[in-house]
């Protein structure tokens, strides 16, 4: 995901004189030390879920089971009483890492391309059901133009696209039935139609719901799944950029009509919804860029293609289980427990 910010001042600067100076600001330093901790951190914290995802595989179980008499969501335990096990972790790290890190440096590349200054990726460990948060780059300079903006918003989802149907192809190809195929589990992955195809095209005998995902589809999983969420045709989303560039006079219009459709899909599919329907809202006014000249022919068929990305790894229920009408009665009680816990000390006190 790219992350414009207009800040900073153009490369050059002219002083108007007798004779016109030309002043040329250096771009600054990126810090090193910081992307390469962050890095670290989240090769650290998919290790450890990948762990789990693996464990979940050996013993044919759905990939994001976990329970406190199974295997916990973080088992960050395993570090210190037995290392042995993050081994198994690598496929999936290593699958999601390099499909993030594409995905950055498509945007990154066609950035220096355009001589615009972007800093290299920010990658974001969190212990979820994947271990991260994504990874993002900082855009400080002004894109000079729709066909520039065009060209590095849509370079990050191909690049990231890629090695994800690669992942799905592979993984699928790996995994194998689970141990009770009938079996309801909540918080499990929803199929985008790219699973469906590649489980096609490999004529598997089971359906992908009674699959023990390998480590590897997982992450091909989790990269359609940021395909999809940077693709949404709104905001200062990728798919935001690339509706810009194409249609700039829409692009408001656009985003407002996304941000009404995510909330019943927040309500019925899948809460998260409500998050991204928010970033929509707050990021719909695009940072202006000139009008003049707009994109090629050419380019407007990749932003058909980008559409076709979007249908492939879109799905309206990426978690199961997990809608706003399943989840509001449990944020409801720990809401109501918290608001006891506190009434009860502050009673105390």
């Amino acid at each position: 995901m790219s992350e414009p910010s207009y800040t900073s001042p153009t490369t050059l600067e002219w002083e108007h004189g007798p004779e016109p100076t030309v002043w040329v600001i250096p771009e600054p330093r990126p810090r090193w030390w910081l992307h390469f901790m962050l890095l670290a951190a989240t090769f650290l914290s998919t290790l450890v879920v990948g762990a789990r995802i693996y464990a979940n595989f050996s013993l044919r179980q759905p990939a994001f089971s976990f329970s406190d008499d199974n295997i916990p969501l973080f088992p960050v335990e395993w570090m210190w009483q037995d290392p042995s096990k993050l081994l198994h972790g690598l496929p999936f790290s290593l699958a999601l890492m390099f499909i993030l890190l594409a995905h950055e440096m498509g945007h990154y590349f066609y950035a220096r391309h355009y001589r615009v200054y972007a800093t290299p990726p920010f990658f974001i460990p969190f212990p979820s059901l994947i271990g991260t948060l994504g990874a993002f780059i900082r855009i400080k300079g002004p894109i000079p133009n729709r066909t520039a903006l065009f060209d590095i918003g849509i370079a990050g989802p191909i690049a990231g696209f890629i090695p994800s149907c690669l992942a799905v192809l592979a993984g699928l190809s790996l995994s194998h039935p689970l141990m009770f195929s009938g079996a309801q589990v909540d918080n499990q992955p929803g199929f985008p139609l790219a699973f469906r195809i590649a489980a096609r095209l490999l004529r598997l005998d089971v359906p992908l719901t009674s699959l023990s995902l390998h480590p590897i589809a997982v992450a091909g999983w989790v990269g359609m799944f940021a395909t999809a969420l940077n693709l949404l045709p709104g905001g200062q989303l990728d798919g935001g950029h690339i509706l810009f560039s194409v249609f700039p006079k829409v692009h408001r219009s656009v985003s407002i009509a996304v941000v009404v459709i995510l909330i019943p899909l927040a309500k019925y599919c899948w809460i998260g919804w409500l998050l991204w329907a928010v970033v929509l809202w707050l990021t719909s006014h695009h940072p202006p860029i000139p009008r003049r000249p707009g994109i090629s022919t050419s380019r407007k068929w990749f932003a058909v293609l980008a559409i076709a990305m979007l249908a492939l790894a879109f799905t309206p229920t990426p978690i199961t289980g997990a809608s706003g009408r399943e989840r509001w009665p449990g944020i409801r009680d720990t809401v109501h427990d918290f608001n006891g816990y506190v009434r009860h000390k502050l009673h105390r006190d």
